[in-house]
């Protein structure tokens, strides 16, 4: 460490140094130039320029060196400007600044006066050029000679003898121009790479680091020849490209074959790539193996994919140069060529490809098709892959069909897409799959096909089951409950107008999500359910099979899967959710007239409540249910009605705590009253549960004056008035304006007793239904006669 510090305070030292010299010349050459000394001058600026001799700098500092050397010549071009305005002979200058003592500020000074020569035009600029570039050759040290050809480069990239430039001549002379740019870059390139090969071993990270600090000056040749308006297409094609490739292949090195593969395309105009494809790719397996061959591609064909998507008039020349031929077949090439190149760089390579594909051929999914297959011939052999980067870009592959159809049908028919899949591990599956089932969310894709369905859940089956046959126990019920839930959404999406078609989609779905194991079925099983109902509901009005089709879809066909699917769900601990899905079943058996399928339902939710629901708070929400579907139901005959109901009167006696039985008996008096239906209305049975509930709610009066001193609140009484007089008003004859004036009395008593327990909500309670009952005396007419009666 403490060398390191050491060499970094030399080089400090050394810059001061060349930086101190360097300013004392150019204060000499400014007081020569203003009293018009040119020999002093000259003397001066060629000492200043020798700084640049200097091999102790790192390239960072040594640019810091020549920046004000740089700034310092642009002043002294400026002076040999005004002397030739002045009547100084531009040769004589020209012949003058080579008498220079050492090459390197010669050359300097000669680039100088070279601009002021060119500026001129005493001279042609290609001849001018030519010598420059030339001469330059005199400087075989790598850091010093690429400085210099880059202040050469500065100099005369305004000075070319492009068309349109006021240093055009003959007709020959882009080429000359060009030939001046790629000399250069050949030469610059040369000095560039041979740095990798000076000093030790040791040093070679140091000296990579330094090349990568050098390397825009070598690239800025390339964009300078961009930058020539007389390079057409044809001069790009036939000679430019050729060139610049033939240095990138025969130079051999990886660290200057993958920077100007990268500046090629960068600099060059999409156009010139898609017509010269051939001539590009053609390069690439002759680059050396290390080679981040991978990045070049990509960047390649994402160039090429936004040219397509920029204007579809281009897209006919994607066909005309075969593009996607072209491409896929290096790709091959270059994979054959690299063979130690990992999986993440052979995907990454298929999965710019594919991008490229969708955006240019979107129509073609043949063409991705083909892409997808080809990845998994490169694969195959490799197993589940468990390198993240491999793993990354194959979810990447597998993601850009679905954003570019924005529909997982058309996807579906990559006959490959499944296969590629297949090479990702566990983890990296589930979030591909979750990425699938997002993209039908978000998009509302219309899966309408069973065929299509099977195709998608084999495709999303880790989500819907463990491919191992466990589920791990590490996994985070967050993400687990968000995943399932996903999944259930998904189920709810998939739909046919046609039921055959519908009902194959869901005996596909249930074959598939029964086989998710405990954890999983309480997620997808109610989906299903509500979806098979959807189905049922649709068919309720049709005629029932009218063709004696023994093979056509009907509900009783679709509640027989549905028992065989509830049925999983008591079997995973989960009896409380099967109940409510019975129970639905139920309801919708009753609305299609099949009163044994609904009896087979009502008998096997009452199975669930005395056989599995044993927590007593469970028990009174299950028995309000059952009570609440069973009043619903007239599919029923006299006798199992009666059986049904007998059970669920039953069951509320049976509750442990008094206030429930009181609520779930009183409950039950409205299974023996059904507005509707004129045959369905039992008085006496409605008086009797009412009774019977009054009865509980004095023993629970009782049992707390026992147990707490007082007689508690007397709600329950009070919602028993609110049923009496309900049935009052409904026209229940055994409820008669004595029982309800009877009831007001025993109420009032039990409040104002003293050993009441005192409650504001229960007084309350009382008073609005006081108020009600008052409300409707003042109605009048039929209503207000029947109210009448009751004192208050």
């Amino acid at each position: 460490m403490t060398m390191i510090t050491d060499g970094v305070d030399d080089e400090e030292k050394w810059l001061a140094v060349g930086i101190a010299g360097l300013q004392q010349n150019a204060f000499y050459m400014h007081r020569s130039l203003d009293s018009n000394n040119l020999k002093d001058a000259m003397k001066y600026s060629s000492q200043m320029l020798s700084e640049l001799r200097t091999s102790k700098l790192s390239p960072h500092k040594y640019y810091d060196l020549y920046m004000r050397a740089f700034d310092e010549l642009r002043k002294l071009e400026i002076f040999f400007m005004e002397e030739t305005k002045r009547g100084g002979s531009i040769i004589d200058l020209y012949e003058h600044v080579q008498h220079a003592g050492n090459i390197l500020p010669r050359l300097y000074l000669l680039c100088t006066m070279g601009s002021v020569y060119i500026k001129s035009k005493e001279a042609p600029a290609k001849d001018i050029l030519k010598d420059l570039v030339e001469m330059c050759r005199g400087i075989q040290h790598p850091l010093r000679g690429l400085f210099l050809r880059s202040y050469l480069s500065q100099v005369s990239r305004d000075k070319l003898p492009d068309i349109g430039s006021e240093y055009e001549g003959d007709a020959d002379t882009v080429n000359d121009a060009v030939e001046f740019v790629l000399q250069n870059f050949t030469e610059m390139n040369k000095l560039w790479v041979r740095m990798q090969h000076q000093g030790p071993a040791r040093d070679k990270e140091k000296r990579e680091k330094e090349r990568g600090e050098l390397r825009d000056l070598v690239g800025k040749n390339l964009h300078i020849l961009s930058q020539v308006e007389g390079v057409d297409l044809d001069m790009y094609k036939d000679f430019v490209l050729p060139r610049v490739l033939e240095q990138v292949v025969n130079c051999k090195d990886e660290i200057a074959q993958f920077y100007l593969m990268e500046c090629i395309i960068q600099v060059f105009p999409d156009e010139y790539h898609l017509q010269t494809l051939d001539v590009l790719l053609s390069a690439c397996p002759q680059l050396q193996p290390s080679v981040d061959i991978k990045t070049v591609l990509s960047q390649l064909m994402e160039r090429l994919s936004n040219y397509a998507a920029s204007s579809g008039e281009v897209l006919p020349e994607f066909l005309e140069v075969e593009a996607f031929s072209k491409l896929s077949q290096a790709i091959g090439k270059v994979i054959e060529a690299q063979v130690d190149m990992p999986t993440a760089g052979v995907v990454t390579l298929y999965s710019a490809l594919l991008t490229f594909t969708l955006h240019v051929h979107p129509e073609r999914l043949d063409y991705a098709d083909l892409v997808l297959g080809a990845c998994v011939e490169k694969l195959s052999g490799k197993g589940k892959i468990d390198d993240s980067k491999a793993t990354k870009q194959i979810v990447a592959l597998l993601s850009a069909p679905l954003e570019k159809y924005n529909d997982i049908v058309t996807t579906l028919k990559l006959s490959n897409y499944s296969h590629v899949m297949e090479y990702l591990d566990g983890e990296t599956m589930k979030v591909m799959a979750s990425v699938i089932v997002q993209s039908i969310t978000k998009n509302k894709t219309q899966i309408s096909t069973a065929e299509n369905v099977e195709a998608l859940f084999e495709l999303i089956r880790v989500l819907i089951k463990d491919l191992d046959g466990s589920l791990p126990d590490e996994v985070d019920e967050d993400d687990f409950k968000e995943e399932q839930g996903s999944v259930a959404r998904l189920i709810q999406m998939l739909y046919n107008d046609d039921p055959d078609e519908m009902y194959k989609i869901i005996s596909t779905v249930s074959r598939h999500i029964l086989t998710g194991g405990i954890k999983r079925l309480p997620f997808t099983v109610p989906a299903l359910v509500f979806s098979s109902l959807k189905l049922v509901r649709q068919l309720q009005g049709q005629e029932k099979n009218p063709s004696g089709d023994e093979t056509a879809t009907t509900p009783k066909k679709i509640f027989q899967l549905l028992t065989q699917t509830i049925e999983t769900l008591s079997s995973v601990l989960a009896p409380e959710l099967a109940f409510r899905l019975y129970l639905q079943c139920a309801e919708a058996a009753n609305d299609c007239g099949l009163e044994p399928v609904a009896y087979e339902f009502f008998t096997q939710a009452y199975i669930l409540y005395e056989e599995e629901i044993s927590d007593s708070k469970a028990q009174v929400t299950a028995l309000h249910l059952i009570i609440g579907t069973l009043q619903k139901m007239h599919v029923f005959g006299v006798e199992n009605r009666e059986t049904l109901t007998h059970k669920a009167t039953g069951y509320s006696a049976k509750l442990l705590k008094k206030p429930d039985q009181c609520r779930a008996v009183y409950a039950c008096s409205h299974l023996f009253w059904l507005d509707d239906h004129e045959n369905m209305k039992d008085g006496e049975r409605v008086m009797l549960c009412l009774k019977r509930a009054l009865r509980i709610a004095n023993a629970a009066q009782q049992m707390s004056n026992a147990t707490r001193g007082g007689t508690g609140p007397a709600t329950l009484f009070i919602e028993i008035l609110n049923k009496y007089l309900y049935f009052f008003e409904k026209g229940n004859q055994q409820i008669s304006v004595g029982t309800i004036q009877g009831l007001i009395e025993l109420i009032t008593t039990e409040m104002q007793g003293e050993s009441a327990t005192p409650d504001s909500s229960a007084d309350a309670f009382f008073a609005s239904t006081l108020r009600y009952i008052e409300f409707q005396k003042q109605k009048g007419g039929a209503v207000g006669e029947k109210y009448e009666a009751i004192k208050l």
